[in-house]
């Protein structure tokens, strides 16, 4: 018993250090504690309650920078409200479900809060969706209604979305010359996400009966998306990715990440914490990235591994124009991190990478800081505040250290189970992944690839990551992705998806021998197909389903 309270009295004074190193605690006048006090009571921690707090603790802190220009805390608050008003008048309500199909700009906040407000989930669709997937996932999801950018008006029609339509971004018939409509949707009668604001009350709300639920859709690269339930957020699991993530409050943060996805998600709640200025822009560029945190100041900068890839292969010439010596974090999630690439980013930029490694089901797991990609390229790095890693046999038994099992994690943010119906494989009561890994002699975690993704090529066991990560650092290699396929007499064999910087930079025998020289001579692909681009949905991840079909 009295272990435990020392296990708890450690955690707890863990958790004041973070907080109080990240700023977050702090003193405020006592009418304004009492107010915060209030609000989190009655509105929760999730988005309704989280920017109620903002507006009372920094109403005239700009919240939201965009291509429309700046909103503050205080104006968030207002506008939120005045949209829950009227999406309240159309139909939705406590219970609801309310699909987002939205780029990342202000609209996507604004409806997150406002539907929260109401006490309706909130459904991210991915905006790389085809009518297939999107129709299947709002026919097993059901929303009431979906808030969506003109550019998807084809998509939505095409796959027969039901729900009351909204439009959140419109590229045609403004009056403002702002890239966003304040009246109906250009030549549809559809209400725009200005105008339901425009006609709605700012004035503060009284809380809904239950507290509003995040469904974050996985990623479907090997199959259709699982809607992944997330009830509001916790300050544990703020301060499990503060402990090794040094974020600090009232920074400006530019979310290059997708925000319908859980990396991008991560930092709209953390923002609610930690006071963030989200600096969004609709669509990345890789120059514009640079010139955005450059000339919004950022201290911060959201990222997929793929972002930073096609930063680097900018000219020198371009890359020298930008100076991202303010910038002090540069987080990465969303997929593995190929080859040097780490390493790459640092040498040039400066050690202020982070990797960040989890899934869609159990948030993040581990994170390795600057130091341990310096150490160990690609790694995922280690456990944060709070959390849980073990690796596990297919027997359920816990492996040795530097041996490869199935990675499962522990911690406060772990999903519900899928909306429809099915979880994750759990093992005293940590979940598992769906990858395999290995723990080096210092306790980084090594991620090896999906555990589904092995294949046995005449007898032997070949991760087909290893491999890519192998062919990543020949000098001619851009991008490259490898998989398992049908052989007659190895049983599988490895065939491995190349793009070249130029068309004679390498020739198969080349990267073979590449191969041959790194690694056992059983993992060199038996083929090796170039491509233009890979496949890649708008996470990053590479979509080997595709790859299967290419030839």
């Amino acid at each position: 018993m009295w272990a435990k309270a020392s296990g708890t009295l450690a955690k707890e004074a863990t958790t004041l250090k973070v907080l109080t190193s990240a700023g977050v605690i702090r003193p405020y006048p006592p009418h304004v504690l009492v107010g915060l006090v209030r609000t989190l009571r009655r509105w929760g921690r999730g988005p309704a309650g989280g920017f109620t707090t903002l507006a009372q603790r920094a109403p005239d802190q700009v919240g939201i920078v965009d291509e429309r220009g700046s909103l503050t805390f205080g104006e968030l608050h207002r506008r939120s409200n005045a949209l829950a008003d009227s999406l309240g008048r159309l139909g939705v309500g406590e219970g609801d479900s309310v699909a987002l199909l939205c780029r990342n700009h202000r609209g996507f906040v604004e409806a997150t809060v406002g539907v929260a407000k109401l006490g309706a989930d909130l459904l991210y669709l991915n905006t790389a969706f085809a009518a297939p997937q999107l129709a299947e996932v709002c026919e097993r999801e059901r929303p009431a209604a979906v808030v969506y950018d003109e550019e998807f008006a084809g998509l939505v029609d095409e796959a027969g979305v039901t729900a009351t339509r909204i439009l959140a971004w419109t590229d045609t018939g403004n009056d403002t010359g702002s890239g966003h409509n304040t009246g109906s949707g250009h030549d549809t009668g559809l209400p725009t996400v200005d105008a339901l604001i425009a006609s709605g009350s700012p004035g503060d709300r009284t809380p809904p009966g239950r507290r509003s639920r995040s469904v974050i859709l996985t990623s479907g690269t090997t199959g259709a998306p699982k809607g992944a339930p997330r009830s509001e957020g916790s300050f544990e699991a703020g301060v499990a990715l503060l402990s090794r993530l040094p974020l600090r409050r009232g920074w400006r943060c530019h979310v290059a990440a997708p925000m319908f996805h859980t990396w991008g998600w991560a930092h709209l709640a953390l923002a609610m914490l930690l006071g963030t200025t989200l600096v969004l822009r609709r669509r990345f560029d890789p120059e514009e990235c640079l010139k955005v945190v450059t000339e919004q100041e950022c201290d911060s900068l959201v990222v997929i591994p793929v972002m930073l890839q096609r930063i680097l292969q900018l000219p020198e010439e371009t890359l020298a124009r930008y100076d991202l010596s303010r910038v002090q974090v540069v987080a990465a999630s969303g997929s593995a991190l190929p080859g040097d690439l780490g390493t790459r980013w640092m040498d040039h930029f400066g050690d202020t990478l982070y990797n960040i490694y989890g899934s869609t089901e159990v948030a993040w797991a581990t994170i390795a800081q600057p130091e341990d990609l310096r150490a160990a390229p690609g790694t995922a790095g280690r456990a944060p505040h709070a959390t849980v890693v073990k690796l596990f046999d297919d027997e359920g038994r816990e492996v040795a250290p530097g041996e490869p099992g199935r990675i499962f994690v522990g911690n406060s943010m772990l999903f519900e189970g899928y909306t429809g119906g099915g979880s994750k494989d759990t093992i005293d009561g940590l979940m598992a992944t769906g990858d395999v890994g290995r723990l080096d002699d210092s306790g980084r975690l090594m991620v090896e690839g999906r555990d589904d993704e092995m294949i046995v090529s005449g007898g032997e066991n070949v991760f087909p990551q290893e491999v890519e990560n192998c062919l990543a650092r020949h000098e001619a290699v851009v991008d490259v992705a490898a998989i398992g396929v049908d052989d007659e007499d190895f049983g599988k064999r490895l065939r491995a998806f190349v793009v070249l910087s130029s068309p004679e930079a390498a020739d198969e025998d080349q990267l073979k021998d590449y191969v041959k020289a790194n690694l056992a001579r059983y993992k060199v692909p038996r083929d090796i197909v170039f491509l233009d681009e890979l496949p890649r949905n708008a996470t990053g991840k590479i979509l080997k389903r595709d790859l299967a079909t290419a030839d």
